[in-house]
């Protein structure tokens, strides 16, 4: 398992290259039903940014629920440019919180429906959860032909 700043890093820049994916992504494309019915292109976008900030928020609660992946994107959040935009926030409170958390932070134990995990462990399976979505959300922006960097 790498060190938590590390994966922590690997989180901003999965985060960072979804914002850039969905900004650019049209309107009729977030619609988009996803094969396995759990929502529309637009709510695995929304789960992707939502994944990094249950993490600080289970952190600092002491508990991440698995409700908190599973929300949809609100309505306001209409269009590519509106969830990158959200994505954006999103990043910045990742990088504020792992700007202040001390190296025992990562030790501490969280509540999750998986049972207890220390918070280098849920990082670590954030970081991997965050992986898959975004590779999902990248070969939806493929198949509708969109301009597309190689994953980072």
């Amino acid at each position: 398992m790498r060190p938590p700043r590390e994966l922590g890093a690997r989180l901003d820049t999965i985060l960072a290259y979804g914002e850039q994916l969905v900004g650019a992504l049209p309107i009729r494309a977030l619609d988009r039903p996803l094969p396995s019915s759990d929502g529309c292109v637009r709510d695995l976008a929304f789960r992707l940014f939502r994944r990094g900030l249950a993490y600080v928020d289970g952190m600092d609660m002491g508990e991440l629920p698995e409700a908190w992946l599973r929300d949809a994107a609100p309505l306001d959040l209409v269009d590519g440019p509106a969830l990158a935009r959200y994505g954006a926030l999103v990043r910045g409170r990742v990088a504020g919180w792992f700007e202040g958390a001390g190296s025992g932070e990562f030790t501490r134990i969280i509540e999750t429906d998986r049972g207890p995990q220390t918070g280098h462990v849920l990082l670590d399976r954030t970081v991997s959860m965050a992986e898959q979505q975004l590779r999902d959300l990248r070969d939806v922006a493929v198949e509708l032909g969109a301009p597309v960097e190689e994953l980072p």
